[in-house]
């Protein structure tokens, strides 16, 4: 099986040029996003102060409707990929070459079991090889590594020095040229994987125009230090991951794109050659990517089963840190590069999809403290309750097949039944209530980073190691 190096890339508007796409380096995020906050707050008052405000609000919530249902209905091409053994294999000689790549940083509860699963990887051992990069770390991660790197016969240890910047793109702009792989596999050392996981992503790469597929994330059942099992909080996280990789499916399937996550990430390296590496000034590596790969005609994939299974976050304290890190991170992606985005270098399909999800996902949870505000003040109605209950409806339909597509994948792979209706529903409001945070983190985001001046910071999520096994969801 041979992997083409370059795309065919391909646009509706044949006057729209592939421009080059130069790493963001965060200049002026402060004042664009001032800009856009002060233009969605005007435009709420207007709203209130129109008498065709909520005809207006009817209107466009009847246009992302139509695009919505879109959505809903597409047939995604990939949804459960093959066992290794029915995969298009021509013979071994011919699989590509697969780095896997981990940066590791104060990562002493997993990094042992990390690098017993990079050793038990069913795929030749000539035809891949795996670095842990241990970026400075403060516990025992360096020793361990260097001991269990020893004794492998996969693993490579590579040290970064204190100071050495740039978070986890920095760790693997510093390999990435050293490595030798025509495909990047990218994980975080919290990562749990199936043996035959190459043998049935690699396949996918035949496509000239994938640059790049992302694993569904489940949550693991258990951390060890906290045994209680399908607790609200990780049903939450569960159903949330769900949603996310059902809805990045969905927006492919209708010409949209697909999204990076950051672990279970592989990469085409000639899409990320093509991208200029990782971007060391933006605080979500993953989403940065995301959208430059688009921007550069390649397109992303994105598969239910096989999954990559990690830890959720334990604590609110934690979540919020981590929610908000995401949320500003693919803020950023729209004040970074409108200009691309305005040219219309991803094709009229995707932009407009880019579009629908920057108003959906960013604009409206802002606009919703001005449109409460002057609903109170001006004792009247709110005018984005029609777009906000399209929004709610959407999420939680979006929700449960994503939760009923991940159970029969799972019930498929393991010849047996677990899909229960009831059960789903369950887990779908108990879903839909948690997500509501999401409201609160982007509102606020909104204001913080339109007043306040930013410094790079990457804040990585404690692991404690856990269980080898994903929550079960039917």
């Amino acid at each position: 099986m041979s992997i083409p190096s370059s795309p065919a890339r391909e646009t509706d508007s044949e006057s729209v040029p592939y421009g080059d796409i130069d790493l963001a380096n965060g200049e002026g995020r402060r004042r664009k996003a001032a800009l856009v906050l002060f233009a969605v707050w005007g435009l709420v008052l207007a709203l209130h102060y129109s008498d065709s405000g909520q005809l207006l609000v009817w209107g466009l919530t009847a246009i992302a409707s139509v695009h919505l249902f879109r959505l809903l209905i597409g047939k995604p091409d990939h949804i459960v990929l093959p066992a290794a053994e029915d995969s298009a294999v021509d013979g071994l000689d011919a699989l590509p070459f697969v780095s896997v790549l981990v940066s590791a940083k104060d990562e002493e509860a997993v990094v042992g079991r990390l690098v017993e699963q990079l050793d038990q990887v069913d795929y030749p051992r000539d035809r891949y090889e795996a670095v842990v990069i241990d970026d400075a770390s403060g516990d025992r991660t360096p020793a361990l590594l260097d001991e269990l790197a020893g004794k492998s016969q996969s693993v490579i240890a590579v040290h970064r020095k204190p100071g050495a910047g740039g978070g986890k793109s920095g760790a693997l702009n510093a390999v990435i040229p050293k490595t030798k792989g025509d495909i990047l596999a990218i994980f975080d050392a919290d990562a749990q994987f199936s043996p035959d996981l190459f043998r049935r992503v690699v396949p996918l790469f035949q496509s000239a125009t994938l640059g790049a597929v992302q694993l569904q994330k489940s949550v693991a059942q258990t951390v060890l230090n906290q045994p209680e099992r399908h607790n609200l909080w990780v049903q939450g996280q569960t159903a949330e991951m769900q949603l996310d990789c059902c809805l990045q499916q969905q927006r492919i399937s209708a010409d949209g794109i697909g999204e990076l996550r950051g672990n279970g990430q592989f990469l085409r390296r000639a899409a990320l050659d093509d991208c200029r590496g990782f971007n060391e000034e933006t605080i979500t590596d993953d989403l940065d990517l995301t959208l430059r790969l688009h921007l550069k005609g390649w397109n992303i994939e994105a598969v239910t089963e096989p999954a990559v299974i990690e830890e959720g976050v334990t604590t609110a304290k934690a979540l919020w840190h981590q929610r908000n890190r995401w949320a500003e991170g693919g803020y950023q992606r729209y004040l970074d590069y409108w200009q691309s985005l305005g040219r219309n270098q991803m094709g009229s399909a995707k932009t407009f999809d880019m579009a629908m999800f920057c108003v959906f996902q960013y604009l409206l949870p802002q606009a919703v403290i001005p449109d409460v505000l002057m609903a109170i003040l001006r004792q009247e109605a709110t005018v984005l309750t029609p777009l906000l209950t399209l929004t709610f409806g959407f999420s939680t339909a979006m929700m449960f097949m994503g939760l009923r597509r991940g159970a029969i994948a799972r019930s498929k792979t393991s010849n047996s039944s677990s899909f229960s209706l009831g059960e789903t529903l369950m887990q779908t409001a108990v879903g839909s209530v948690y997500m509501a945070h999401w409201f609160v983190v982007i509102s606020t985001m909104g204001i913080r980073i339109s007043i306040r001046p930013k410094r790079l910071k990457w804040v990585k999520t404690v692991h404690q190691g856990s269980d080898d096994s994903p929550i079960a969801i039917s």
